[in-house]
């Protein structure tokens, strides 16, 4: 693997260190310690000794016929962020009574280069064409959450985001050429919200608006989801749409109110 540290305060050991973490994959829950090296690029005994500081960690388990998979305390690493934030515990009453009221799963996702990544979900019992959980990225473009994040971004931070190539292993349906993403960004920053028709996948549909801070920059996006053989767009847009844009009014104030607290660290 090409060494990443021109510059002279990265870390390469702990950057191998993620890249073991992230070989890991729903395609490949469970790896040889051969696979994790191929699938790294790092050798044998490199990839080795990193196994065994992360099962020393807690972050791996070996098996017992062999090969290493990884521990639920990996969730820390993502869910320390959300928590600190404290948008799931602002998000989620408001949540749970949109998906009352709509009987469809609901999503806060952020951006992360070119993709979204789910942060919170309440979701109903429903067969849909691609499963969703805490973690899980698809491409932005074709998501209503990530033409809502990508519409928050200031022009040199939108041609940043778009330069970076997508780790999602989702093949969308429809592809964008970049006019045809700007005018819809455009229309989604007039309107205030997106709505998206199974670009991603066939039979989801989606709708979603912006979450701000107290400061009015968007900081995530809501959304509900509905599988299209059940839902018409119309009813998406004229009945859940509202429902969703209120949601997410509530939950960008309490948000507001919440970054608005004075804290004092205890020492």
């Amino acid at each position: 693997m090409p060494r990443r540290d021109d510059d002279p305060n990265f870390i390469e050991a702990i950057a191998r260190g993620f890249d073991v973490i992230k070989a890991f994959d729903p395609h490949a829950p469970a790896m040889t310690l051969s696979e994790v090296a191929t699938a790294t690029g790092l050798a044998r005994p490199t990839a080795r000794r990193i196994l065994l500081t992360l099962e020393s960690l807690g972050y791996v388990r070996s098996l017992p016929g062999g090969g290493f998979t990884l521990t639920a305390r990996v969730l820390e690493l993502g869910l320390t962020y959300v928590q600190a934030m404290g948008l799931w515990g602002v998000a989620r009453p408001h949540m749970e009574r949109l998906v009352a009221r709509t009987h469809e799963s609901s999503s806060i996702a952020q951006l992360d280069g070119c993709d979204i990544v789910y942060v919170a979900r309440v979701a109903v019992p429903k067969i849909i064409a691609l499963a969703v959980s805490i973690g899980t990225r698809f491409p932005a473009p074709q998501t209503s959450l990530g033409k809502v994040l990508l519409a928050g971004l200031e022009p040199e931070e939108l041609d940043k985001a778009l330069t970076e190539p997508s780790r999602s292993a989702a093949e969308p349906r429809h592809g964008y050429d970049r006019a045809e993403l700007d005018a819809t960004l455009q229309e989604v920053r007039a309107k205030g919200w997106a709505l998206t028709d199974q670009e991603l996948a066939a039979g989801i549909r989606s709708v979603a608006a912006p979450l701000r801070d107290r400061d009015g920059r968007v900081i995530a996006a809501m959304n509900v989801t509905v599988h299209a053989a059940e839902t018409s767009m119309e009813t998406l847009r004229d009945e859940y749409l509202p429902l969703l844009l209120q949601a997410a009014g509530e939950v960008s104030a309490d948000f507001a109110r919440y970054g608005a607290i004075p804290r004092t660290p205890i020492t």
